[in-house]
């Protein structure tokens, strides 16, 4: 279904000239997002300001994500908790403002991980699928306080037997979504209220019902921060979803700004090919460019993480960092390959219009990661890699600082 796509997709884009203002490279591309967010003072009753981040784990554990929601939300009003992936797609699986359950009943999907056996099905945003495997297995969302939705999506992937859900709000019947399609296909179907709500319940009418994604919002201006991660992933597995599917679903969820999250499994790679890299980078900018209709993009350069593992001190070529001071293999370092893979984002970005952030100098720069990690009160987890409630938000206040700055850069 992509091969059209990937030929578009593999030509070069016309260079733009890059400017930098601190961390924060190519402001001017953002100018749509910018304007409308400056209009929700004004968008009473409309949709919300919509951000979509796809990433991997910095993503799907929500600390930077969620805290940057909040801010947002704080200063421009709610719009709801926007995109997740279908049911609890794994163990461990973090849903801060809403609390997501599901039946037995349900088999996984996804782009990267235990559900990533071939044959893949069709997958999209989210990077996850749930497919029924019995009548009358259901799932459920349910809304922390100041996350009421009066509009809820469900994205599915329809066909000759896929029937459709039977769908409760706080517990009240609202009718049935129907995926019945004459071939397969992706398909969403959206159900407005003239009322809040603080649950949403789906029941399955047939077991060859595929559900890729689904999502709530409050539809009176405000911001909605939608976070879809896959653990453990790179963009080359983002690259596995379907075309028609994402085409689909950024249909129904309109963003206003995409934010492109990966790069530190890149740079943990045994062996990272830079090359490669490049590629696909290139490729997925110009795919969600094209699938979005040109939604403005916000690339995160990866940020400053550390390792022990004697295999990744030369996972690219280039000196080795060290960062504690202690010799021989022990040594806390920076893999190579991350500072590869944050040359090949800054100038591709460059090259291709996008916004870009430095992640790693508003943390403070080489070996900061160190410094987030051995603080009185710590802001990254012992691993030298995630962050803790209180690194993401101090992450989004930086990301959000940098971003106002733009603003009125872009002016």
């Amino acid at each position: 279904m992509r091969p059209a796509l990937l030929i578009l997709a593999a030509l070069p884009a016309p260079a733009a000239a890059s400017t930098c203002a601190g961390a924060l490279c190519n402001p001017e591309a953002l100018a749509p997002y910018f304007a409308r967010l400056t209009a929700t003072a004004e968008a009473r009753g409309s949709p919300p300001v919509h951000i979509l981040q796809i990433g991997d784990s910095h993503t799907a554990g929500d600390a930077m994500t969620g805290a940057w929601r909040d801010l947002l939300q704080a200063r421009f009003g709610g719009g709801g908790r926007g995109v997740l992936p279908p049911g609890r797609p794994y163990d461990g699986y973090v849903t801060r403002g809403m609390t997501a359950s599901m039946s037995p009943g349900w088999a996984i999907g996804a782009t990267f991980g235990k559900g990533a056996t071939a044959p893949r099905p069709l997958l999209g945003l989210s990077g996850f699928s749930m497919a029924a495997m019995r009548s009358g297995a259901s799932m459920a969302l349910n809304a922390a306080p100041g996350m009421g939705f009066d509009r809820f999506v469900l994205c599915a992937i329809g066909g000759p037997d896929a029937g459709g859900v039977s769908v409760r709000f706080d517990g009240q019947d609202q009718g049935r979504l129907d995926f019945a399609a004459p071939s397969s296909r992706s398909i969403c179907r959206t159900i407005r209220s003239t009322t809040l709500h603080a649950s949403v319940e789906i029941i399955a009418a047939s077991r060859s019902l595929t559900i890729t994604s689904w999502a709530t919002f409050h539809d009176d201006g405000g911001v909605a921060l939608s976070n879809l991660g896959v653990v453990g992933s790179q963009l080359a597995h983002f690259a596995r979803t379907d075309d028609a599917v994402v085409a689909e679903e950024l249909k129904a969820y309109r963003p206003d700004l995409i934010v492109l999250a990966f790069g530190t499994n890149e740079g943990f790679a045994p062996h990272f090919d830079p090359v490669a890299f490049e590629a696909v980078l290139r490729s997925q900018i110009t795919r969600l460019r094209l699938l979005s209709g040109n939604v403005p993009l916000l690339l995160l350069g990866a940020p400053d993480s550390l390792s022990r593992q004697p295999a990744l001190r030369a996972n690219a070529p280039g000196a080795l960092t060290g960062c504690d001071g202690a010799g021989g293999q022990s040594m806390l370092f920076a893999p190579p390959a991350l500072a590869a893979v944050r040359e090949i984002q800054r100038r591709v970005a460059g090259d291709m219009g996008v916004a870009w952030w430095d992640w790693q100098s508003r943390m403070g720069g080489p070996c900061a990661a160190r410094n987030w990690v051995q603080r009185v009160t710590p802001l990254m987890r012992g691993d030298y890699v995630h962050f803790n409630n209180a690194g993401g938000l101090e992450v989004a206040r930086r990301l959000q600082a940098d971003l106002d700055r733009g603003a009125a850069t872009a002016e």
